[in-house]
């Protein structure tokens, strides 16, 4: 066996007679294999005459047993425990962390090798974009350009660009909304700005105004906004709650201003270094030490007490502020996807508590169902008082199907695609209905049904196929 041993081993750690003979097979098997490939191949083309196949197999024959594969076995050539090995370099655990530091390993990056994380400015102008005359976002290169979200191949580019834009886009929002008069309310109440908090919006005599509009949205947004990609096609005021709270605090006649309160389920990570509370697509776009690490880990001092989850927020929301700084108040509802289904959860377990404060609810993309209409008098105030408004192909406020899901008349919400649309597409309708049910409280909607299946009818007027199946559409009050 000596003519096959290796002329050279490594004794830095443990060694016994085992790993010495593994060791050898190691390097024989290394130095004949190619050799013994070749030969395989020769001995299985069966295009080859028969006796240069035989004699190719004849020497595969009289090779060592060193050189076949099912004698190699994985142990470590830098001596040490033969289990505790990096299958893929064959080495220990210690030799693997030296030479991955210095660099020495095929396919490892020293850490100062690897590439930054790339930083964006929060500055429009700095980001090559103003705002023109018809308050759109547009490039200064080129006055015509949206804003371009794919400017590098690598995604953590284009992410961090979009952060610093929508950075940029909330300043600009939340001072356009100060400027209306609405004010921040630190929730839980009485935390101070360096204390773990979640900031909503709020008109300055909400404690004292007859009604009030409280609007839950959806948990990815940020405050104060309604959809990003709105206010990059469209115009800033259109995308976010600034038409929107205009439109609510607008002075109606004799009609008192009602208050308005924008909650802010979105937001609900507690950033420690920089003392705010953050939406997700925010922490992921946190900096990093290297482009290629992955986000910080949350822990516990990332959440914000009382305020753990959206529906967390909204049952904040109607325990302290509603309930104790306005309780007697009047409150329209206007809720969006998850920010709907929250309020529809709390109000159906406290309905004998909120069923007098309650005046009717306008709810974008609803995701409740029959199950959630416990007791009986919250689901006839479902029934009556409470619209909901879908994506639909159809023209705003047209009836479409869905009565039978939600257990309230359904109407197309302008918006054909996204949900997060829904409300800068349909807010003025919503808020004409609201004040008609507020000016009303005896007025109840009517059952409106509607088939997609066999088209839609007059009202009253029963309609279906060949086989007598329809259904009956009747007259909104």
């Amino acid at each position: 066996m000596s003519q096959f041993r290796a002329k050279k081993l490594d004794l830095s750690g443990f060694i016994n007679a085992r790993i010495i003979r593994d060791h050898t097979k190691r390097m024989v098997f290394a130095e004949n294999e190619p050799e013994r490939q070749a030969l395989r191949y020769i001995s299985h083309n069966t295009s080859l005459p028969m006796r240069v196949r035989a004699q190719a197999q004849l020497k595969l024959s009289q090779m060592h047993a060193y050189t076949r594969p099912s004698q190699i076995k994985n142990r470590c050539i830098g001596g040490g425990i033969a289990r505790g090995v990096f299958r893929d370099f064959k080495l220990a655990r210690y030799q693997f962390r030296m030479q991955a530091l210095a660099g020495d390993l095929p396919g490892v990056r020293k850490a100062k090798d690897l590439p930054k994380d790339p930083v964006f400015p929060a500055n429009l102008k700095q980001l090559g974009y103003f705002i023109n005359d018809k308050d759109e976002i547009r490039m200064i290169s080129n006055p015509e350009e949206k804003f371009l979200y794919k400017i590098n191949a690598n995604e953590r580019y284009n992410e961090l660009q979009k952060e610093a834009m929508n950075t940029c886009i909330r300043n600009i929002v939340l001072s356009r909304l100060h400027d209306q008069g609405l004010e921040t309310l630190r929730l839980p109440l009485g935390a101070k700005a360096n204390e773990q908090h979640v900031p909503i919006l709020v008109s300055p005599t909400f404690k004292t105004d007859e009604r009030i509009i409280a609007v839950f949205g959806e948990p990815v947004q940020d405050l104060g906004i309604w959809a990003y990609r709105i206010i990059g096609h469209e115009t800033i005021n259109s995308g976010s709650a600034v038409d929107f709270s205009a439109a609510v605090l607008r002075e109606k006649g004799e009609s008192p201003t009602p208050g308005l309160i924008l909650t802010n389920p979105g937001q609900l990570v507690w950033h420690c270094a920089g003392e705010k509370a953050i939406s997700l697509p925010s922490w992921l776009a946190l900096p990093r030490k290297h482009a290629v690490e992955p986000p910080m880990k949350m822990t516990v001092r990332n959440k914000i007490p009382g305020h753990e989850t959206w529906q967390d927020h909204v049952t904040y929301v109607f325990d302290e502020v509603l309930g104790k700084l306005a309780p007697d108040a009047k409150i329209d509802i206007i809720g969006l996807a998850e920010g709907s289904l929250a309020a529809v959860r709390y109000l159906a377990e406290h309905w004998s508590t909120w069923k007098s404060c309650i005046s009717s609810m306008a709810l974008g993309n609803p995701l409740h169902d029959m199950n959630h209409l416990h007791p009986t008098e919250f689901a006839e105030f479902i029934s009556t008082r409470c619209r909901a408004y879908l994506i639909s192909d159809k023209e705003l406020g047209q009836p479409v199907a869905g009565r039978y899901e939600y257990s309230c008349n359904c109407y197309s919400s302008g918006e054909s695609k996204n949900v997060e649309c829904i409300i800068p597409r349909a807010y003025e309708s919503m808020l004409k209905w609201l004040d008609d049910m507020h000016d009303k409280p005896e007025l109840k909607e009517t059952e409106v049904f509607v088939s997609e299946d066999f088209g839609s009818a007059e009202s009253g007027e029963e309609f279906g196929d060949s086989n007598g199946n329809g259904a009956i559409v009747e007259e909104l009050n």
